[in-house]
């Protein structure tokens, strides 16, 4: 059986050292579409060393090694073929702000094998810390087409809610050039469905599509921009379901609906649903939430 549920979630943890430094953050921020206008000050705190803040999304790609779905597959137990895996969700906890330059040990296991029937959905957890403790955690939900079957517990639902009925608070749009997937890979994504074409058809798709964490990291930014003004120091969870694909060179529109309770300089949380604008806003991420805080030093008074 290509998936031994009991092999992966008995297996310890893999263990590997990653390091990044400025420029790693630089080309990760280029690559979810941060530097537009290029001189505009906003912009310039994803793209210039001497003002760089690091959104946690790139805790996704830290260290320039597989992300996570790749990572999965070479797990104790699994032995599938990359043309049946998708990427159904992402969970990021940033413990602190993630730093310009690091140097962390990542331990990543297997943690949920669920059985679909005629899918399997593997969560692989990553703990990251370093000299200081941890820095943060994160999930990859990764579903693999035509593995299910041996009878395990089947797990939450696989489906999406729907997005509120109330007008957003805030949309705002974010255009994905045609070379954006290109881009993203540099950051250690090398996954061929985001750029071979013939790879891309085995898969079943038209053509090569853009990574779910480029979208993920694009969808981020537009939250720390509109709602916290970007600070990226108060994100303290995110999470997302891969509902659909972007296709390079369409826009996503971004819609976000604050908690009633909360207030943007309080903390709080915000529901976020993202489409692709050409195809009638056709879901792309849903059950988006991100949970935000005070600034660290509030927090400490």
């Amino acid at each position: 059986m290509p998936i031994d549920a009991a092999q992966a979630l008995a297996a310890a943890p893999r263990v590997r050292e990653i390091a990044w430094d400025h420029k790693d953050v630089q080309l990760y921020h280029l690559g979810i579409g941060a530097g537009l206008p290029a001189t505009d000050p906003r912009e310039l705190r994803y793209t210039l060393e001497s003002r760089l803040h690091v959104l946690p999304s790139f805790a996704t790609v830290a260290g320039g090694g597989p992300p996570g779905v790749i990572r999965a597959l070479s797990m104790p137990g699994v032995d599938v073929d990359l043309t049946r895996v998708l990427h159904g969700g992402q969970y990021l906890r940033p413990h602190r702000p993630v730093p310009v330059r690091g140097r962390a040990r990542a331990a990543s296991r297997v943690v949920a094998a669920y059985d679909k029937g005629t899918a399997a959905v593997l969560v692989l957890r990553t703990e990251v810390t370093d000299a200081d403790g941890p820095l943060w955690t994160d999930e990859a939900e990764i579903f693999v087409r035509g593995e299910g079957g041996w009878g395990g517990e089947r797990g939450p639902s696989g489906r999406p809610a729907p997005p509120p009925a109330t007008a957003p608070d805030h949309v705002a749009e974010r255009p994905v050039r045609e070379d954006q997937a290109l881009l993203y890979r540099l950051s250690g994504d090398w996954n061929p469905l985001h750029a071979d074409p013939e790879f891309a058809a085995r898969a079943g798709f038209g053509r090569p599509v853009l990574h779910g964490l480029c979208t993920y990291g694009s969808t981020l930014k537009s939250v720390v921009d509109t709602l916290l003004d970007g600070d990226v120091t108060r994100v303290r969870e995110y999470r997302t379901r891969f509902v659909g694909v972007v296709y390079p060179g369409e826009r996503l529109r971004v819609r976000m609906w604050r908690s009633a309770a909360s207030a943007p300089a309080d903390g709080g949380t915000v529901r976020v649903a993202v489409g692709a604008v050409e195809r009638d806003d056709a879901p792309v991420l849903a059950d988006t939430v991100v949970r935000f805080g005070r600034r660290p030093d509030d927090d400490a008074g």
